[in-house]
Protein backbone atom coordinates (compact mmCIF):
# COMPACT_ATOMS: atom_id res chain seq x y z
CA UNK A 1 0.00 0.00 0.00
CA UNK A 2 3.08 2.25 -0.03
CA UNK A 3 2.11 3.80 -3.37
CA UNK A 4 -1.59 4.15 -2.56
CA UNK A 5 -1.74 7.91 -1.73
CA UNK A 6 -3.34 9.51 -4.74
CA UNK A 7 -2.02 12.40 -6.74
CA UNK A 8 -4.11 14.94 -4.80
CA UNK A 9 -2.51 13.75 -1.57
CA UNK A 10 0.97 14.20 -3.02
CA UNK A 11 0.22 17.80 -3.85
CA UNK A 12 2.42 20.49 -2.28
CA UNK A 13 1.71 24.14 -2.92
CA UNK A 14 4.01 25.70 -5.46
CA UNK A 15 5.21 22.51 -7.13
CA UNK A 16 4.76 22.34 -10.89
CA UNK A 17 5.50 19.70 -13.48
CA UNK A 18 5.72 21.91 -16.56
CA UNK A 19 6.32 25.50 -17.57
CA UNK A 20 3.18 26.86 -19.23
CA UNK A 21 3.62 29.56 -21.88
CA UNK A 22 3.33 33.18 -20.86
CA UNK A 23 -0.18 34.57 -21.14
CA UNK A 24 -0.25 37.03 -24.05
CA UNK A 25 -3.66 38.48 -23.14
CA UNK A 26 -4.06 41.02 -20.31
CA UNK A 27 -5.56 39.12 -17.41
CA UNK A 28 -7.81 42.05 -16.61
CA UNK A 29 -9.42 41.67 -20.05
CA UNK A 30 -10.14 37.95 -19.73
CA UNK A 31 -13.73 38.32 -18.53
CA UNK A 32 -14.51 40.79 -21.29
CA UNK A 33 -12.95 38.63 -24.00
CA UNK A 34 -14.47 35.36 -22.87
CA UNK A 35 -17.67 36.57 -21.27
CA UNK A 36 -18.51 36.58 -17.60
CA UNK A 37 -20.76 33.53 -17.92
CA UNK A 38 -17.88 31.40 -19.16
CA UNK A 39 -15.27 32.40 -16.59
CA UNK A 40 -14.93 30.09 -13.61
CA UNK A 41 -12.75 29.85 -10.57
CA UNK A 42 -9.35 28.21 -11.08
CA UNK A 43 -9.59 24.42 -11.03
CA UNK A 44 -8.23 22.85 -7.87
CA UNK A 45 -5.62 20.75 -9.58
CA UNK A 46 -2.88 18.89 -7.71
CA UNK A 47 0.45 20.68 -7.57
CA UNK A 48 3.06 18.01 -8.21
CA UNK A 49 6.24 17.53 -10.18
CA UNK A 50 6.43 15.66 -13.46
CA UNK A 51 8.08 12.61 -11.87
CA UNK A 52 5.20 12.28 -9.38
CA UNK A 53 2.69 12.42 -12.22
CA UNK A 54 4.57 9.73 -14.17
CA UNK A 55 4.79 7.47 -11.13
CA UNK A 56 1.12 8.00 -10.28
CA UNK A 57 -0.21 7.00 -13.68
CA UNK A 58 2.32 4.19 -14.13
CA UNK A 59 1.26 2.68 -10.80
CA UNK A 60 -2.39 2.94 -11.85
CA UNK A 61 -1.62 1.22 -15.14
CA UNK A 62 -0.06 -1.71 -13.24
CA UNK A 63 -3.39 -2.25 -11.52
CA UNK A 64 -5.25 -2.55 -14.80
CA UNK A 65 -6.26 -6.00 -15.99
CA UNK A 66 -6.50 -6.62 -19.70
CA UNK A 67 -6.12 -9.30 -22.34
CA UNK A 68 -2.44 -8.42 -22.67
CA UNK A 69 -1.80 -9.09 -18.98
CA UNK A 70 -3.93 -12.13 -18.18
CA UNK A 71 -6.63 -14.67 -19.01
CA UNK A 72 -10.07 -13.17 -19.61
CA UNK A 73 -12.67 -16.00 -19.38
CA UNK A 74 -15.72 -13.75 -19.79
CA UNK A 75 -18.44 -15.81 -21.44
CA UNK A 76 -20.45 -14.15 -24.21
CA UNK A 77 -18.06 -11.19 -24.44
CA UNK A 78 -15.29 -13.12 -26.21
CA UNK A 79 -12.31 -11.23 -24.88
CA UNK A 80 -9.57 -12.66 -27.05
CA UNK A 81 -6.14 -11.62 -28.22
CA UNK A 82 -5.89 -8.93 -30.89
CA UNK A 83 -2.91 -9.86 -33.12
CA UNK A 84 -0.34 -7.10 -33.43
CA UNK A 85 -0.20 -7.52 -37.21
CA UNK A 86 -3.71 -6.02 -37.28
CA UNK A 87 -2.43 -2.91 -35.52
CA UNK A 88 0.56 -2.67 -37.85
CA UNK A 89 -1.73 -2.72 -40.89
CA UNK A 90 -4.17 -0.24 -39.34
CA UNK A 91 -1.34 2.19 -38.55
CA UNK A 92 -0.27 2.34 -42.18
CA UNK A 93 -0.56 6.04 -43.19
CA UNK A 94 -2.46 5.04 -46.33
CA UNK A 95 -5.28 3.98 -44.01
CA UNK A 96 -4.71 6.08 -40.92
CA UNK A 97 -4.34 9.47 -42.61
CA UNK A 98 -7.12 9.32 -45.19
CA UNK A 99 -10.32 11.30 -44.68
CA UNK A 100 -13.90 10.17 -45.41
CA UNK A 101 -14.58 13.35 -47.39
CA UNK A 102 -11.86 12.63 -49.94
CA UNK A 103 -13.18 11.91 -53.45
CA UNK A 104 -13.69 8.22 -54.20
CA UNK A 105 -10.98 8.38 -56.87
CA UNK A 106 -8.43 9.10 -54.13
CA UNK A 107 -9.49 6.32 -51.74
CA UNK A 108 -9.92 3.32 -54.01
CA UNK A 109 -7.73 1.21 -51.71
CA UNK A 110 -9.82 2.07 -48.68
CA UNK A 111 -13.03 1.23 -50.49
CA UNK A 112 -11.52 -2.04 -51.67
CA UNK A 113 -10.89 -3.02 -48.03
CA UNK A 114 -14.56 -2.40 -47.21
CA UNK A 115 -15.73 -4.17 -50.37
CA UNK A 116 -13.45 -7.15 -49.81
CA UNK A 117 -14.50 -7.51 -46.18
CA UNK A 118 -18.22 -7.27 -46.83
CA UNK A 119 -17.84 -9.86 -49.60
CA UNK A 120 -15.89 -12.16 -47.28
CA UNK A 121 -18.44 -11.73 -44.49
CA UNK A 122 -21.24 -12.67 -46.87
CA UNK A 123 -19.34 -15.76 -48.03
CA UNK A 124 -18.34 -16.84 -44.51
CA UNK A 125 -21.91 -16.53 -43.22
CA UNK A 126 -23.71 -17.91 -46.28
CA UNK A 127 -25.63 -14.75 -47.21
CA UNK A 128 -25.84 -12.78 -50.46
CA UNK A 129 -24.35 -9.48 -49.35
CA UNK A 130 -23.24 -7.51 -46.29
CA UNK A 131 -22.64 -3.99 -45.04
CA UNK A 132 -19.97 -2.83 -42.61
CA UNK A 133 -21.76 0.40 -41.66
CA UNK A 134 -23.26 -0.39 -38.20
CA UNK A 135 -20.88 0.81 -35.46
CA UNK A 136 -21.67 -1.97 -32.94
CA UNK A 137 -23.46 -5.29 -32.52
CA UNK A 138 -26.63 -3.81 -31.06
CA UNK A 139 -26.72 -1.34 -33.96
CA UNK A 140 -26.49 -4.30 -36.34
CA UNK A 141 -29.41 -5.98 -34.57
CA UNK A 142 -31.47 -2.81 -34.86
CA UNK A 143 -30.61 -2.43 -38.54
CA UNK A 144 -31.67 -5.99 -39.33
CA UNK A 145 -35.02 -5.35 -37.65
CA UNK A 146 -35.44 -2.14 -39.65
CA UNK A 147 -34.76 -4.08 -42.86
CA UNK A 148 -37.34 -6.70 -41.84
CA UNK A 149 -39.89 -3.98 -41.11
CA UNK A 150 -39.27 -2.38 -44.51
CA UNK A 151 -39.63 -5.79 -46.19
CA UNK A 152 -42.98 -6.49 -44.51
CA UNK A 153 -44.29 -3.01 -45.34
CA UNK A 154 -43.33 -3.46 -48.99
CA UNK A 155 -45.59 -6.52 -49.03
CA UNK A 156 -48.49 -4.72 -47.38
CA UNK A 157 -47.89 -6.49 -44.06
CA UNK A 158 -47.01 -3.54 -41.87
CA UNK A 159 -49.32 -4.94 -39.19
CA UNK A 160 -46.66 -7.46 -38.17
CA UNK A 161 -45.43 -5.96 -34.90
CA UNK A 162 -44.26 -8.88 -32.74
CA UNK A 163 -40.68 -10.09 -32.38
CA UNK A 164 -40.02 -13.42 -30.67
CA UNK A 165 -36.94 -13.70 -28.45
CA UNK A 166 -35.68 -16.78 -26.53
CA UNK A 167 -35.67 -16.48 -22.75
CA UNK A 168 -31.89 -17.06 -22.79
CA UNK A 169 -31.14 -14.25 -25.27
CA UNK A 170 -28.68 -11.40 -24.94
CA UNK A 171 -30.39 -8.39 -23.38
CA UNK A 172 -29.72 -6.37 -26.52
CA UNK A 173 -32.18 -8.54 -28.48
CA UNK A 174 -35.38 -7.41 -26.74
CA UNK A 175 -33.95 -3.91 -26.37
CA UNK A 176 -33.27 -3.63 -30.11
CA UNK A 177 -36.72 -4.99 -30.95
CA UNK A 178 -38.40 -2.50 -28.61
CA UNK A 179 -36.27 0.32 -30.02
CA UNK A 180 -37.45 -0.62 -33.53
CA UNK A 181 -41.06 -0.30 -32.35
CA UNK A 182 -41.90 -3.97 -31.96
CA UNK A 183 -43.66 -5.81 -29.18
CA UNK A 184 -41.45 -8.50 -27.65
CA UNK A 185 -42.62 -11.99 -26.67
CA UNK A 186 -40.40 -14.56 -24.95
CA UNK A 187 -40.03 -18.16 -26.14
CA UNK A 188 -39.10 -20.84 -23.59
CA UNK A 189 -36.01 -23.03 -23.52
CA UNK A 190 -36.51 -26.80 -23.48
CA UNK A 191 -34.84 -29.38 -21.23
CA UNK A 192 -31.86 -29.69 -23.59
CA UNK A 193 -31.13 -25.98 -23.71
CA UNK A 194 -32.68 -25.42 -27.13
CA UNK A 195 -35.77 -23.60 -28.33
CA UNK A 196 -38.98 -25.20 -27.09
CA UNK A 197 -40.69 -26.03 -30.40
CA UNK A 198 -44.13 -26.46 -28.85
CA UNK A 199 -43.90 -23.08 -27.12
CA UNK A 200 -42.66 -21.48 -30.34
CA UNK A 201 -45.70 -22.82 -32.23
CA UNK A 202 -47.98 -21.27 -29.61
CA UNK A 203 -46.49 -17.85 -30.38
CA UNK A 204 -46.61 -17.97 -34.17
CA UNK A 205 -49.36 -15.99 -35.86
CA UNK A 206 -50.17 -13.33 -38.47
CA UNK A 207 -48.72 -10.50 -36.37
CA UNK A 208 -45.24 -12.02 -35.89
CA UNK A 209 -42.60 -10.11 -37.83
CA UNK A 210 -39.48 -12.02 -36.84
CA UNK A 211 -37.65 -14.20 -34.40
CA UNK A 212 -34.24 -13.23 -33.05
CA UNK A 213 -32.21 -16.35 -32.39
CA UNK A 214 -28.62 -16.59 -31.18
CA UNK A 215 -26.82 -19.62 -32.59
CA UNK A 216 -24.86 -21.03 -30.87
CA UNK A 217 -27.03 -19.77 -28.05
CA UNK A 218 -26.03 -17.81 -24.98
CA UNK A 219 -26.09 -21.17 -23.21
CA UNK A 220 -23.12 -22.12 -25.36
CA UNK A 221 -25.16 -24.72 -27.27
CA UNK A 222 -25.85 -25.26 -30.95
CA UNK A 223 -29.54 -25.20 -31.84
CA UNK A 224 -30.20 -28.78 -33.00
CA UNK A 225 -33.56 -27.94 -34.58
CA UNK A 226 -32.49 -24.77 -36.35
CA UNK A 227 -33.72 -25.81 -39.81
CA UNK A 228 -37.14 -26.81 -38.47
CA UNK A 229 -37.37 -23.56 -36.48
CA UNK A 230 -36.59 -21.44 -39.53
CA UNK A 231 -39.17 -23.34 -41.59
CA UNK A 232 -41.87 -22.85 -38.95
CA UNK A 233 -41.21 -19.12 -38.82
CA UNK A 234 -41.15 -18.77 -42.61
CA UNK A 235 -44.38 -20.74 -42.90
CA UNK A 236 -45.92 -18.12 -40.60
CA UNK A 237 -44.76 -15.37 -42.98
CA UNK A 238 -42.07 -14.05 -40.63
CA UNK A 239 -38.32 -13.60 -40.91
CA UNK A 240 -35.48 -15.11 -38.87
CA UNK A 241 -32.60 -13.02 -37.53
CA UNK A 242 -29.40 -14.67 -36.31
CA UNK A 243 -27.55 -12.99 -33.48
CA UNK A 244 -24.01 -13.69 -34.66
CA UNK A 245 -22.29 -12.85 -31.40
CA UNK A 246 -21.05 -16.44 -31.19
CA UNK A 247 -19.93 -16.91 -34.78
CA UNK A 248 -16.42 -17.78 -33.58
CA UNK A 249 -17.82 -21.26 -32.83
CA UNK A 250 -18.85 -21.77 -36.49
CA UNK A 251 -16.56 -19.65 -38.66
CA UNK A 252 -15.26 -21.69 -41.59
CA UNK A 253 -17.21 -24.78 -40.47
CA UNK A 254 -20.92 -24.03 -41.00
CA UNK A 255 -22.91 -21.03 -42.22
CA UNK A 256 -26.08 -19.50 -40.73
CA UNK A 257 -27.29 -18.56 -44.19
CA UNK A 258 -27.46 -22.27 -45.00
CA UNK A 259 -29.55 -22.95 -41.88
CA UNK A 260 -32.45 -20.79 -43.08
CA UNK A 261 -31.73 -17.39 -41.51
CA UNK A 262 -32.68 -14.28 -43.46
CA UNK A 263 -30.15 -11.92 -41.90
CA UNK A 264 -27.59 -11.74 -39.12
CA UNK A 265 -25.20 -9.40 -37.41
CA UNK A 266 -21.56 -10.01 -36.56
CA UNK A 267 -19.40 -8.45 -33.87
CA UNK A 268 -15.99 -8.00 -35.46
CA UNK A 269 -14.43 -7.94 -31.99
CA UNK A 270 -15.90 -11.32 -31.04
CA UNK A 271 -14.95 -13.36 -34.09
CA UNK A 272 -12.55 -11.26 -36.14
CA UNK A 273 -10.21 -9.92 -33.45
CA UNK A 274 -10.80 -6.18 -33.47
CA UNK A 275 -10.38 -4.52 -30.04
CA UNK A 276 -13.18 -4.91 -27.50
CA UNK A 277 -14.02 -2.67 -24.59
CA UNK A 278 -12.85 0.72 -23.45
CA UNK A 279 -15.69 2.58 -25.10
CA UNK A 280 -13.93 2.74 -28.45
CA UNK A 281 -15.31 2.23 -31.94
CA UNK A 282 -16.66 -1.12 -33.06
CA UNK A 283 -18.35 -2.72 -36.03
CA UNK A 284 -21.61 -4.67 -36.09
CA UNK A 285 -21.53 -5.84 -39.71
CA UNK A 286 -24.77 -7.36 -40.99
CA UNK A 287 -25.24 -9.96 -43.74
CA UNK A 288 -28.55 -10.48 -45.55
CA UNK A 289 -30.30 -12.60 -48.14
CA UNK A 290 -31.11 -10.95 -51.47
CA UNK A 291 -34.74 -10.12 -50.62
CA UNK A 292 -33.53 -7.72 -47.89
CA UNK A 293 -30.72 -6.17 -49.94
CA UNK A 294 -32.77 -3.25 -51.37
CA UNK A 295 -33.24 -1.85 -47.89
CA UNK A 296 -29.56 -1.73 -46.88
CA UNK A 297 -28.28 1.61 -45.54
CA UNK A 298 -26.61 4.06 -47.88
CA UNK A 299 -24.01 4.49 -49.15
CA UNK A 300 -23.40 0.94 -50.37
CA UNK A 301 -19.81 0.23 -51.39
CA UNK A 302 -20.02 -1.41 -54.83
CA UNK A 303 -17.70 -2.32 -57.70
CA UNK A 304 -18.67 -1.02 -61.13
CA UNK A 305 -16.42 -1.85 -64.09
CA UNK A 306 -13.39 -2.28 -61.86
CA UNK A 307 -13.96 0.94 -59.91
CA UNK A 308 -15.19 1.12 -56.33
CA UNK A 309 -18.09 3.51 -55.86
CA UNK A 310 -20.44 4.74 -53.15
CA UNK A 311 -23.94 3.90 -54.31
CA UNK A 312 -26.46 6.36 -52.86
CA UNK A 313 -29.16 5.63 -55.42
CA UNK A 314 -31.10 3.23 -53.23
CA UNK A 315 -34.71 4.48 -53.10
CA UNK A 316 -35.86 1.70 -50.72
CA UNK A 317 -32.97 2.12 -48.30
CA UNK A 318 -33.79 2.55 -44.60
CA UNK A 319 -31.17 5.31 -44.52
CA UNK A 320 -27.88 5.71 -42.71
CA UNK A 321 -27.09 4.09 -39.37
CA UNK A 322 -23.68 5.73 -39.02
CA UNK A 323 -21.79 8.68 -40.42
CA UNK A 324 -19.75 8.15 -43.57
CA UNK A 325 -18.99 4.42 -44.09
CA UNK A 326 -18.84 3.11 -40.51
CA UNK A 327 -15.75 2.68 -38.33
CA UNK A 328 -13.26 2.07 -41.10
CA UNK A 329 -10.21 1.14 -39.01
CA UNK A 330 -12.11 -1.78 -37.51
CA UNK A 331 -12.58 -3.02 -41.06
CA UNK A 332 -8.86 -2.77 -41.69
CA UNK A 333 -8.05 -4.86 -38.62
CA UNK A 334 -10.61 -7.54 -39.48
CA UNK A 335 -9.45 -7.53 -43.11
CA UNK A 336 -5.88 -8.25 -41.96
CA UNK A 337 -7.12 -11.02 -39.66
CA UNK A 338 -9.10 -12.81 -42.37
CA UNK A 339 -6.23 -12.47 -44.85
CA UNK A 340 -3.80 -13.88 -42.28
CA UNK A 341 -5.89 -17.03 -41.74
CA UNK A 342 -7.17 -17.49 -45.26
CA UNK A 343 -9.99 -19.81 -46.26
CA UNK A 344 -8.04 -22.86 -45.10
CA UNK A 345 -7.18 -21.43 -41.68
CA UNK A 346 -10.53 -19.98 -40.62
CA UNK A 347 -12.00 -23.35 -39.51
CA UNK A 348 -9.16 -23.66 -36.99
CA UNK A 349 -10.61 -20.68 -35.09
CA UNK A 350 -13.89 -22.50 -34.48
CA UNK A 351 -12.30 -25.88 -33.81
CA UNK A 352 -9.95 -24.56 -31.15
CA UNK A 353 -12.60 -22.33 -29.56
CA UNK A 354 -14.90 -25.34 -29.19
CA UNK A 355 -12.09 -27.62 -28.02
CA UNK A 356 -10.93 -25.20 -25.32
CA UNK A 357 -14.43 -24.61 -23.97
CA UNK A 358 -15.18 -28.34 -23.78
CA UNK A 359 -11.87 -29.03 -22.07
CA UNK A 360 -12.63 -26.42 -19.39
CA UNK A 361 -16.15 -27.84 -19.00
CA UNK A 362 -14.84 -31.40 -18.60
CA UNK A 363 -12.36 -30.34 -15.93
CA UNK A 364 -14.83 -28.30 -13.89
CA UNK A 365 -18.18 -30.07 -14.20
CA UNK A 366 -17.78 -32.26 -11.10
CA UNK A 367 -17.66 -29.22 -8.81
CA UNK A 368 -19.54 -26.81 -11.10
CA UNK A 369 -22.18 -28.85 -12.99
CA UNK A 370 -23.22 -28.01 -16.54
CA UNK A 371 -26.43 -26.06 -16.93
CA UNK A 372 -27.35 -28.61 -19.63
CA UNK A 373 -25.55 -31.93 -19.95
CA UNK A 374 -24.36 -31.52 -23.52
CA UNK A 375 -21.24 -30.89 -25.52
CA UNK A 376 -20.84 -27.13 -25.57
CA UNK A 377 -19.62 -24.90 -28.34
CA UNK A 378 -17.36 -21.87 -27.81
CA UNK A 379 -18.30 -21.36 -24.14
CA UNK A 380 -19.56 -23.46 -21.27
CA UNK A 381 -22.30 -22.42 -18.88
CA UNK A 382 -21.81 -23.97 -15.45
CA UNK A 383 -23.52 -23.41 -12.12
CA UNK A 384 -22.17 -22.81 -8.63
CA UNK A 385 -25.51 -23.92 -7.16
CA UNK A 386 -24.01 -26.93 -5.28
CA UNK A 387 -21.85 -24.52 -3.26
CA UNK A 388 -24.90 -22.76 -1.85
CA UNK A 389 -25.09 -25.47 0.83
CA UNK A 390 -21.91 -23.90 2.24
CA UNK A 391 -23.30 -20.40 1.93
CA UNK A 392 -21.23 -19.66 -1.17
CA UNK A 393 -22.57 -18.08 -4.36
CA UNK A 394 -21.20 -17.58 -7.86
CA UNK A 395 -20.22 -14.01 -6.98
CA UNK A 396 -18.08 -15.28 -4.08
CA UNK A 397 -16.28 -17.68 -6.43
CA UNK A 398 -15.59 -14.89 -8.90
CA UNK A 399 -14.32 -12.48 -6.26
CA UNK A 400 -11.97 -15.16 -4.92
CA UNK A 401 -10.64 -15.79 -8.45
CA UNK A 402 -9.20 -12.28 -8.38
CA UNK A 403 -6.89 -13.36 -5.55
CA UNK A 404 -5.62 -16.14 -7.80
CA UNK A 405 -4.77 -13.60 -10.51
CA UNK A 406 -7.65 -14.32 -12.86
CA UNK A 407 -10.40 -12.11 -14.17
CA UNK A 408 -13.78 -13.61 -13.16
CA UNK A 409 -16.05 -15.26 -15.74
CA UNK A 410 -19.49 -13.87 -16.52
CA UNK A 411 -21.85 -14.25 -13.54
CA UNK A 412 -25.62 -14.81 -13.41
CA UNK A 413 -26.12 -14.93 -17.17
CA UNK A 414 -28.05 -16.36 -18.89
CA UNK A 415 -30.73 -15.45 -16.40
CA UNK A 416 -32.44 -18.83 -16.64
CA UNK A 417 -29.41 -20.58 -15.08
CA UNK A 418 -29.18 -20.28 -11.28
CA UNK A 419 -25.76 -19.19 -9.98
CA UNK A 420 -24.48 -19.14 -13.55
CA UNK A 421 -20.77 -19.10 -14.36
CA UNK A 422 -20.29 -18.50 -18.07
CA UNK A 423 -16.74 -19.35 -19.21
CA UNK A 424 -15.21 -18.74 -22.63
CA UNK A 425 -11.51 -19.56 -23.00
CA UNK A 426 -11.52 -18.56 -26.72
CA UNK A 427 -9.27 -20.20 -29.28
CA UNK A 428 -6.24 -18.12 -28.34
CA UNK A 429 -5.54 -19.60 -24.90
CA UNK A 430 -3.10 -22.46 -24.27
CA UNK A 431 -3.87 -25.68 -22.43
CA UNK A 432 -1.50 -24.58 -19.67
CA UNK A 433 -3.42 -21.36 -19.09
CA UNK A 434 -6.78 -23.14 -19.07
CA UNK A 435 -5.38 -25.71 -16.64
CA UNK A 436 -4.17 -22.97 -14.30
CA UNK A 437 -7.61 -21.36 -14.36
CA UNK A 438 -9.38 -24.68 -13.75
CA UNK A 439 -6.97 -25.53 -10.92
CA UNK A 440 -7.88 -22.22 -9.26
CA UNK A 441 -11.61 -22.86 -9.70
CA UNK A 442 -11.31 -26.34 -8.17
CA UNK A 443 -9.23 -25.06 -5.25
CA UNK A 444 -11.86 -22.38 -4.61
CA UNK A 445 -14.53 -25.09 -4.53
CA UNK A 446 -12.51 -26.83 -1.77
CA UNK A 447 -12.16 -23.56 0.12
CA UNK A 448 -15.94 -23.17 -0.05
CA UNK A 449 -16.34 -26.43 1.88
CA UNK A 450 -13.53 -25.85 4.39
CA UNK A 451 -13.74 -22.12 5.14
CA UNK A 452 -16.45 -20.19 3.27
CA UNK A 453 -15.47 -16.94 5.00
CA UNK A 454 -12.39 -16.78 2.77
CA UNK A 455 -14.71 -16.41 -0.21
CA UNK A 456 -17.19 -14.13 1.53
CA UNK A 457 -14.43 -11.60 2.22
CA UNK A 458 -12.64 -11.90 -1.11
CA UNK A 459 -10.85 -10.33 -2.82
CA UNK A 460 -8.00 -9.97 -0.30
CA UNK A 461 -5.18 -8.79 -2.59
CA UNK A 462 -6.68 -5.72 -4.26
CA UNK A 463 -6.25 -2.04 -3.26
CA UNK A 464 -9.90 -1.98 -2.16
CA UNK A 465 -12.07 -4.80 -0.88
CA UNK A 466 -15.36 -6.05 -2.23
CA UNK A 467 -17.52 -3.24 -3.51
CA UNK A 468 -21.29 -3.01 -3.47
CA UNK A 469 -21.58 -2.96 -7.25
CA UNK A 470 -25.36 -2.70 -7.39
CA UNK A 471 -25.32 0.28 -5.04
CA UNK A 472 -22.50 1.91 -6.98
CA UNK A 473 -24.35 1.53 -10.27
CA UNK A 474 -27.49 3.12 -8.86
CA UNK A 475 -25.71 5.81 -6.84
CA UNK A 476 -22.99 7.14 -9.08
CA UNK A 477 -20.44 9.30 -7.28
CA UNK A 478 -17.21 9.90 -9.13
CA UNK A 479 -15.84 12.59 -6.81
CA UNK A 480 -12.32 12.18 -5.48
CA UNK A 481 -12.04 11.02 -1.89
CA UNK A 482 -8.95 10.99 0.28
CA UNK A 483 -7.42 7.85 1.72
CA UNK A 484 -8.66 8.88 5.17
CA UNK A 485 -12.20 9.43 3.89
CA UNK A 486 -12.23 5.98 2.29
CA UNK A 487 -11.11 4.38 5.55
CA UNK A 488 -13.80 6.21 7.48
CA UNK A 489 -16.40 5.01 4.98
CA UNK A 490 -15.12 1.45 5.53
CA UNK A 491 -14.41 1.08 1.80
CA UNK A 492 -10.82 -0.07 2.38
Amino acid sequence: MADFPLIFERSRKGRIGCMPPQCDVPVSDMAELIGNGLVREPAELPEVGELEVVRHFTNLSHRNYGIDTGFYPLGSCTMKYNPRVNEAVASNPSFALTHPLQPVEAVQGNLQVIYDLQSWMAEITGFDTATMQPPAGASGELLCLLLIRAFHRSRGEGHRDIVLVPDSAHGTNPASAARAGYRVQSVKTNSRGGTDIDDLKQHLGPNVAAMMLTNPSTLGLFEDNIIEICQLIHNAGAQVFCDGANMNAMVGVTRPGDHGFDCMHLNLHKTFSTPHGGGGPGCGCIAVKSHLEPYLPVPVVANRDGQYILDDNRPESVGRVHSFYGNFMMNVRAWAYVRSYGKEGLPEIAKHAVLNANYAQARLKEEYPQAFDRTCMHECVLTAKPLKRYGVRALDVSKRLIDYGFHPPTNYFPLIVPEALMIEPTETETKEMIDAFCDAMLEIAEESKEDPSILHNAPHTTPVGRLDEAFAAKTLDVNWSSYEDLKKADVL
